[in-house]
């Protein structure tokens, strides 16, 4: 579009929001396409979600680390001590010695793990993919979202256009009501066309006030999502619809989604999250070494319950084997591993899906551009068609049936056109979306 015929749009469009802001006591709001994703992003819902996730997934890597800081347990243990019954003589001649009432356990346990096979590290490994999976999902929903938002965006150009052209008919339908009267009376018509101006201008007032309506649907539902006060009108930017949309070639892009798409990248982590989880598995057929220590104070002595306090410590190592894991170990090594396939085949699946998205989204910009260029002309041939049309019915050359027609004619033209450049817009960010570039 060009600019002057921006600039010209632009006072129209501020005009009819003013008109529907003096009739419903609102206010308006200009607002460009940045400012739109900037606050539809910090006032997300599933964004904060998201960023939620991160913070979750971040510390879960933070856990994982500390499985390599040692153990360290505390006991404290004391209660009463009954009588003890001993026999020297198998079962007979039972005695009982004197033994304090009280007993008490003091005890510190020191577990610093040396060997795992491999366990923590791949724990480790884990938690820092799935953190890295976690921020790849909030930037997926991100575009997502940013391509949500701009759809209703670009709605309210076809809107105010429409009130524009139906403000626009309302005035010809008064003017042209006002010429077939003073016919009427001239005996020049009949009455029957009088009612059907009266029927076509009443019906422009409806469609008018259902479209003011729907402006202000289509404001609250962004207003919301926005962060905004509701009831606050908002109007796009024009500016957008004067701008040159430059594409680039099929191959172009799918090299550039294949790198940059934010959820092709998902798919990736998960496929290494499947392999890491491959490592974890043989992790388990290895044997855990651990350096252990204690310390014990302990009141009465164990052996002779003497009434004392004794004390002890020990260090040494500590060697584990899991003997299950040697039957238990195949099966979850084979779904370890076809969980990497499948994880591969899913990244497959979503390069197919990009190919056709971009193709499909590509056609669908060339064939928006093509439109426009079209109904460029569609919308000059019917502006002279309704200038002829009406010259024909002034001079009793025409029914006002085709007069009617020639106007319906040029507003769906108009509005068409202006559907054309807005679908140009949003082809193109379908794209950018495509290679994770909004």
């Amino acid at each position: 579009m060009p600019l002057k015929l921006t600039r010209h749009i632009l006072p129209l469009f501020m005009t009819t929001a003013y008109a529907i802001t003096g009739h419903a006591q609102t206010d308006s709001m200009h607002i460009s396409l940045q400012q739109l994703f900037d606050l539809g992003t910090e006032n997300s819902l599933q964004l904060s979600a998201d960023r939620l996730k991160e913070q979750m997934a971040y510390e879960r890597t933070q856990t994982a680390h500390m499985a390599k800081l040692p153990d360290i347990g505390i006991g404290l243990k004391g209660g009463f001590l009954g009588q003890p019954i001993v026999w020297q003589n198998g079962l007979s001649n039972p005695s009982r010695p004197q033994t304090p009432d009280w007993q008490q356990n003091y005890a510190i346990d020191f577990t610093q793990p040396l060997y795992q096979g491999g366990r923590i590290k791949y724990n480790v490994r884990k938690a820092n993919i799935e953190h890295e999976v976690a921020i790849l999902q909030t930037a997926t929903n991100c575009a997502d979202i940013k391509l949500s938002l701009l759809e209703q965006y670009l709605s309210l150009f076809s809107l105010y256009k429409q009130c524009m052209v139906l403000n626009r008919n309302i005035d010809e339908s008064k003017r042209r009501l006002k010429d077939i009267r003073r016919m009427e009376e001239e005996g020049l018509i009949t009455n029957n066309d009088v009612l059907r101006s009266e029927m076509q201008l009443t019906e422009n007032r409806l469609s008018l006030t259902e479209t003011e309506n729907n402006i202000r649907l289509v404001s609250q539902q962004l207003d919301i999502l926005l962060g905004l006060d509701e009831t606050l009108l908002l109007i796009p930017d024009t500016a957008l619809l004067g701008q040159d949309f430059v594409t680039e070639s099929y191959t172009e892009y799918v090299n550039k989604a294949f790198f940059s798409d934010p959820y092709i990248q998902v798919l990736q982590k998960q496929t290494e999250l499947a392999q890491n989880n491959v490592r974890i598995v043989q992790a388990e057929k290895m044997p855990q070494l651990s350096l252990t220590a204690s310390n014990t104070l302990a009141r009465p002595v164990s052996r002779t319950l003497a009434d004392m306090y004794n004390n002890n410590w020990n260090i040494g190592l500590s060697v584990s084997y899991s003997l299950s894991s040697l039957y238990k170990y195949k099966h979850r090594m084979n779904e370890a591993r076809r969980g990497v396939m499948l994880s591969r085949n899913a990244e497959e699946q979503q390069k197919q899906h990009i190919r056709t998205n971009i193709n499909a989204a590509l056609l669908k910009h060339h064939e928006a551009i093509n439109r426009v260029e079209a109904l460029r002309l569609s919308v000059k041939q019917a502006e002279e068609n309704y200038r002829i049309m009406n010259n024909r019915y002034l001079n009793q050359l025409a029914i006002l049936t085709d007069l009617l027609d020639a106007d319906n004619l040029r507003l769906n033209a108009e509005l068409e056109l202006t559907t054309a450049r807005t679908r140009v817009i949003y082809t193109y960010y379908e794209l950018q979306r495509a290679i994770g570039n909004i």
